[in-house]
């Protein structure tokens, strides 16, 4: 690559594709793009990753990403701290949020169970959640995504805090609104019908 381009460039377009879902391609586009900007545009956007990234922690109580610690969910009164979602990632909570149905407070994982890649409960916040199930915790929401790892992710943490005392309950899934059933996966209608409730 380097003979093709500047090292600047070259550089940059190299940064650029370790980034998720960014390819050789989408890189070279993105760099070329960069560099066309005034040098202004440029600054600010290099100014934004580094506050981000400076600024940026995890909160000390359920390890969403916040600027503040603890994060403005866990501080909030509002929040019902009786009811715990656990999720994958930060960007589940922010999912989570936009529903507007959900007004208990968080626990981020920050991954699943996935052997294949050699993490197990101990790469993930799981000691954290069990340290956070006090008698006051009426439940514990399992959100975890519905694939291999989040099925097997929920299924260990039910052993874990069933002996706790603590309710424990798997968020049903099912078919998207508005979806046709021959183009509905399998695992998704599977999953439609387990999660069935009476009318």
């Amino acid at each position: 690559m380097s003979r093709r381009y500047p090292k600047p460039l070259a550089r940059l377009i190299e940064e650029l594709v370790r980034l998720p879902g960014i390819g050789p391609k989408t890189a070279q586009r993105l760099a070329f793009f960069l560099i066309s900007q005034p040098p202004a545009e440029v600054e600010s956007l290099a100014a934004a990753i580094v506050e981000a990234k400076r600024r940026i922690h995890y909160c000390s109580q359920c390890f969403h990403l916040t600027e503040e610690d603890p994060c403005a969910i866990c501080s909030d009164p509002k929040r019902n701290h009786r009811f715990i979602c656990v999720v994958e990632e930060p960007r589940d909570v922010i999912a989570m949020e936009r529903t507007k149905s959900f007004d208990g407070v968080y626990h981020v994982l920050h991954g699943a169970i996935s052997p294949l890649d050699g993490i197990g409960p101990n790469q993930l916040k799981v000691k954290e959640l069990v340290a956070r199930v006090t008698p006051e915790v009426e439940e514990v929401v399992l959100a975890t995504d519905p694939n291999v790892e989040g099925e097997a992710t929920a299924m260990y943490l039910a052993r874990v805090l069933k002996p706790l005392g603590v309710k424990v309950t798997r968020m049903a899934h099912g078919m998207p609104v508005g979806s046709d059933l021959e183009y509905v996966d399998e695992v998704t209608l599977t999953k439609a019908l387990e999660g069935r409730r009476e009318l």
